[in-house]
């Protein structure tokens, strides 16, 4: 049956991320273990990294539609339900008959022969409801009414709508679930961004510049695979989100300056520092995780970005171990650990492993490292924290709560990316701060 290699692989995914998994490394463990078509890759993410986003959404239906609510399935038969209604409701490319029919075959022929007509019971239901243009019952609780339609966890539906009010939350979820187009940043030691767009041109890649980013550009979503394209081994661009580009130039790293990115891995903006002082400086990459930091590495030698120094330590305790770097920084980045809830639309599954006590863990890391690395900075130096988030928490009350004990630095700019922004750049959190 034609696409059926293609479902039962994005099945596998879904499964798998259902057990932990991250979805990139399940996806890529697939890519890995079978061969498939660059059209098939392309048909295995949508299908995999749409019915992950879409978890709730596709509860719902299940709630909705059967006589044992979703939670309650068999996992197996949750996933495989997940798969067959999703082509159902947000594929309109696909034929109904064919994400039916797929879906029931998979039931017959990998292990649940037996559910195989509640499969076909359930899809063949929904598609008639979807005919008939049958909503999923309504609720007068906005945050439930939003975490349903938009598919996110209830308790992060309320807290959007306490941030930014109803209207707001819903086009800040929309843009959660739109798929974004792949940014770059080109990597000025080694090309030129015309260079690279005619590199592009040639092969048939298009690419349109993106505001506000002077090295960037924007590739369209479904291109294939980056590292297959042409540039990429020389270390002529990285793929790197334009929200993300914004963070390197508010250092305002100078050439021969000390500059620290204390949580570096896997080096995007360690190696954009470098890019902008033309490898003229000395740069403190430090991550606590070795396996993270081979990326900085293997990143830094692409890119031919020579003025990285790696160091694998826990940045909360550089000072005890290098006494001599008190006051010793021109620059520190500090793009801490937090909850990336910013950068939903490019994680499908990120949205599912957050929670508020996590995110109460995560504040206080940040603290910490704010509290610990504050020292390491010269007076007149500059400090930036950003995030990949959009949680209050993490951001501007984290920056006022430090700033209310430190008497010796100054906010000199700080700003909220909200997803959708920006166009269409993740959610980002930006502050500058200087040292008297």
């Amino acid at each position: 049956m034609q696409g059926l290699k293609a479902r039962k692989a994005a099945w596998e995914v879904i499964q798998a991320v259902g057990g932990g998994a991250f979805a990139d490394v399940a996806l890529e463990r697939i890519f890995n273990l079978y061969s498939f078509k660059t059209i098939d890759k392309a048909l295995i993410t949508e299908l995999s990294y749409g019915a992950i986003r879409q978890r709730y959404f596709l509860d719902c239906w299940i709630d909705f539609l059967g006589k044992v609510s979703a939670k309650k399935q068999p996992p197996l038969l949750r996933w495989l339900l997940h798969l067959g209604l999703y082509q159902i409701f947000k594929m309109e490319r696909i034929p109904p008959a064919a994400a039916i029919n797929t879906t029931v075959e998979l039931a017959k022929t990998l292990h649940l022969a037996k559910l195989a007509p509640v499969v076909n019971g359930i899809l063949r239901s929904a598609l008639r409801n979807k005919e008939m243009g049958v909503q999923l019952p309504k609720s007068k609780n906005p945050s439930l009414e939003l975490a349903k339609n938009e598919s996110l966890p209830v308790w992060f539906a309320d807290e959007l709508i306490t941030w930014k009010g109803v209207f707001e939350a819903n086009k800040i979820a929309k843009a959660f679930n739109t798929i974004s187009p792949i940014d770059i940043r080109v990597n000025k030691i080694r090309a030129d961004l015309k260079d690279v767009q005619a590199i592009f041109d040639s092969y048939g890649i298009g690419n349109q510049l993106i505001p506000n980013c002077p090295y960037g550009l924007e590739i369209p979503a479904g291109v294939g695979e980056p590292r297959k394209w042409p540039g990429y081994l020389e270390g002529k661009w990285s793929v790197q989100d334009r929200s993300s580009q914004l963070i390197a130039p508010f250092l305002g790293a100078l050439p021969g300056e000390n500059i620290l990115d204390a949580c570096a891995a896997p080096g995007g903006k360690s190696t954009h520092i470098a890019e902008l002082i033309n490898n003229q400086g000395n740069i403190w990459s430090v991550d606590r995780s070795s396996r993270r930091a081979q990326k900085i590495l293997a990143n830094a030698e692409r890119l031919g970005t020579t003025s990285l120094q790696l160091l694998v330590a826990d940045s909360n305790k550089l000072l005890a171990k290098h006494p001599k770097w008190e006051n010793y920084f021109h620059r520190i980045l500090i793009d801490a650990p937090c909850s990336g809830l910013g950068t939903l639309a490019r994680h499908p599954d990120a949205r599912w492993r957050m929670n508020k006590e996590n995110i109460h863990k995560l504040v206080d890391l940040q603290s910490q490292l704010l509290k610990s690395l504050a020292p390491l900075l010269k007076s007149g130096g500059k400090l930036v924290y950003s995030t990949c988030t959009i949680h209050p928490e993490e951001n501007f009350n984290q920056i006022k709560k430090f700033l209310r004990i430190n008497s010796k630095f100054l906010l000199e700019y700080e700003k909220q990316i909200w997803p959708g922004e920006e166009d269409n750049g993740d959610g980002f959190y930006i502050a500058a701060l200087k040292k008297q």
